[in-house]
């Protein structure tokens, strides 16, 4: 597995955690019990996995694209 697969999949799931713990902020939002610090600390974690994922997909982009030149 590449390192784009691995960072796209990373990315996605990711994606899935924050869109998750959004749906859980506002479910305990609107009752007296929940909590939503851990809420939006599981959103700034994903989304901080989110970013590191970009991040490893440009890099692979860019050794890709220094390879490909180098090659030519």
């Amino acid at each position: 597995m590449t390192a784009i697969n691995t960072a796209t999949y990373g990315a996605i799931t990711a994606s899935n955690r924050f869109n998750q713990a959004a749906a859980q902020t506002v479910r305990d939002a609107s009752s007296d019990s929940g909590d939503l610090v851990s809420d939006f600390v599981e959103q700034k974690e994903a989304r901080l996995a989110f970013e590191a994922n970009i991040s490893v997909i440009k890099t692979a982009d860019a050794m890709t694209g220094r390879l490909l030149n180098l090659k030519a």
